[in-house]
């Protein structure tokens, strides 16, 4: 721990600074730029293509959604190799801070497309100093040039790739350099923490991101939308293996959830249960009479909750199973509409993934009996069914708000469960009780 805390203390050493409570929106991973002001023109962003405008939610579909995701860059969000870019990143940015950082945009600015406005001199610093604008483009009206500069820098913030500026996209400009060096500094002592096997094929979903990334052979190959845990009820951070997918899962429903809203639903409607198609089972599995319950919710439930599958099931036509301290997995839902909102913490700890058919295809490969015509038709005749893997693929589920991809791109994203900063602090004062344990007269005279 104090070997690790060293390297933190070594990359904040200009983080120190009160940083600004503004935040950023979550959505998708992004292409393109790099550490500021180092990166060799090949890697730049500048002279990169900008990503394209986001399609219309309305219009998307999961298949689209998934490809545009996987579009902006094949480059995984955790490889064995992000912890030395995270420190990479972390001593770039630290020396940014040193050379004053970036400027700050007026909330109220104004700028429009072909139309010179009195930022956008400004605007064209603060891109050229992140990297996202080339360097000799420091003057002139808002042209093209600068929207696909703006796009570069929405896409590697979870921000729609649209090349406006909008008011969150002013917010996520103005967060100071100190911010975004804690936020690297808190993700590289997560990463620090995680002894992840990573294999061949691997599955990684980035909490604060809303992602899930299918990895094979070191490259992204499948990317999608996922919905986490509420602020109030987050995904726990883990690492496991899936051991099964599930298709037309039964719902057994968490001991919690039915005491809090399953209780308050049959105090107000003796009939939900029957509407949701849920039976209460005792220890044995055996039916009991739902008005025989006591739903008052003041005790921990004696009974179980279960939804049996079907088009109106919480778990939707498929379930990927892996077993883990926390009991959460991640599975299909009969809210898909949900997949369109740029912010997805809308679940109680589970991970719901947009397209997971296509992600339940990809784990059963080796298994050719199960193509994805063959899973769509075993979902179709709606009996429970049990695929165990031929041979299990790792998961991660982590927690990174800042990391630098292969090549060379710096993303930021939201810190939706305020954990960055209650990390460090604790990082701090374990490495002040050591420092002050090892400087102790008795310890420095049993040294001698």
């Amino acid at each position: 721990m104090l070997k690790r805390h060293a390297v933190i203390v070594a990359l904040g050493l200009f983080a120190s600074a009160p940083a600004l409570a503004q935040t950023e929106t979550t959505g998708q991973a992004g292409p393109r730029p790099a550490s500021p002001g180092t990166v060799p023109a090949a890697a730049n962003p500048a002279h990169a293509p900008a990503p394209k405008a986001a399609a219309s939610t309305s219009a998307s579909t999961p298949e689209s959604r998934s490809a545009a995701a996987l579009a902006l860059t094949h480059e995984p969000t955790y490889d064995e190799g992000t912890a030395q870019r995270i420190k990479d990143a972390a001593l770039s940015y630290s020396d940014l801070a040193v050379r004053g950082g970036w400027p700050t945009i007026p909330a109220d600015a104004k700028f429009a497309l072909g139309v010179q406005g009195a930022n956008d001199d400004l605007l064209r610093k603060r891109l050229i100093v992140s990297g996202d604008l080339a360097a000799d483009k420091t003057s002139g009206a808002f042209d093209q040039d600068l929207a696909d500069a703006v796009k570069r820098f929405q896409v590697r913030h979870g921000l729609a790739p649209t090349g406006t500026m909008t008011p969150r996209t002013i917010a996520a400009m103005n967060v100071p350099v100190q911010k975004r060096i804690r936020q690297l500094e808190a993700s590289l002592e997560r990463l620090e923490n995680i002894n992840f096997a990573f294999g061949q094929r691997y599955v990684v979903v980035n909490i604060p991101a809303a992602f899930a990334e299918a990895v094979e052979n070191d490259i992204v190959v499948r990317r999608y939308r996922v919905i986490v845990g509420k602020t109030e009820k987050p995904s726990p951070t883990l690492t496991a293996s899936i051991s099964s997918v599930v298709l037309n899962p039964t719902w057994t429903v968490p001991s919690s959830i039915a005491k809090t809203e399953i209780s308050a639903h049959m105090r107000k409607d003796p009939s939900y249960l029957s509407r949701m198609h849920m039976e209460v089972l005792d220890g044995h599995d055996n039916p009991i009479d739902p008005h025989s319950v006591d739903w008052s919710g003041t005790h921990t439930p004696n009974f179980t909750v279960r939804q049996q599958n079907g088009t109106w099931n919480a778990l939707g036509a498929v379930k990927i199973d892996m077993p883990n301290p926390y009991s959460v997995y991640m599975h299909d839902t009969n809210q898909r509409n949900l997949f369109s909102d740029d912010y997805r913490f809308d679940s109680h700890g589970c991970s719901r993934v947009d397209n997971v058919r296509d992600l339940a295809a990809w784990l059963l490969k080796d298994q050719p009996k199960w193509s994805r015509a063959a899973i769509d038709a075993e979902i179709a005749t709606g009996q429970h069914q049990e695929v165990a893997m031929a041979k299990k693929v790792p998961v991660a589920w982590i927690y990174l708000t800042a990391w630098m991809t292969k090549d060379q791109t710096i993303q930021f994203r939201n810190d939706i469960y305020n954990q960055d900063e209650q990390l460090l602090e604790a990082t701090a004062e374990e490495a002040a009780f050591f420092s002050n344990a090892a400087n102790h007269p008795l310890t420095a005279h049993m040294a001698q």
